[in-house]
């Protein structure tokens, strides 16, 4: 499954960011190619959990969106859109600071889902493991 819209550069899909989530915790896409995705999110005061910890919960939308921007940048725009069905975590070791950078891969990518593998790490190791199931519907276009 090509697409076009696999050409768009980091700074084009950031630029796409402002007042969303992806702005407030401090997503970064770094260059896209096709059926792999990767961005980065800043272990920080907006990420942290009270212990000082990196938030489960900010591993999951890294994930969230890294999956749902690489299905969206795979499927024509004008006649579907893509939303997320499923998803799963497994955190498998924290992060205090610095950035996690994660990857999405893709596991499948049918007519009506797309599923997504994402690997969270920070210096190699392995922080979270997510899979991802996007539905991919038509628009209804008139």
């Amino acid at each position: 499954m090509t697409n076009p819209h696999f050409d768009l550069s980091a700074e084009q899909l950031n630029a796409m960011s402002p007042n969303t989530l992806m702005e407030a915790l401090g997503i970064e896409f770094l260059e896209p190619t096709e059926g792999r995705l990767c961005a980065r999110m800043p272990v920080d005061g907006r990420t942290h959990q009270p212990l000082g910890l990196l938030h489960g919960g900010a591993s999951v939308a890294l994930a969230e969106t890294l999956g749902s921007t690489a299905s969206y940048l795979l499927i024509d725009q004008k006649k579907q859109f893509s939303v997320g069905q499923a998803i799963n975590a497994h955190h498998i070791r924290s992060a205090r600071d610095g950035w996690v950078e994660g990857v999405a891969e893709a596991i499948h990518l049918g007519r009506t889902s797309h599923i997504w593998e994402i690997h969270i790490t920070q210096d190699e190791k392995l922080i979270t493991t997510c899979r991802l199931t996007m539905a991919i519907r038509d628009r209804n276009v008139a």
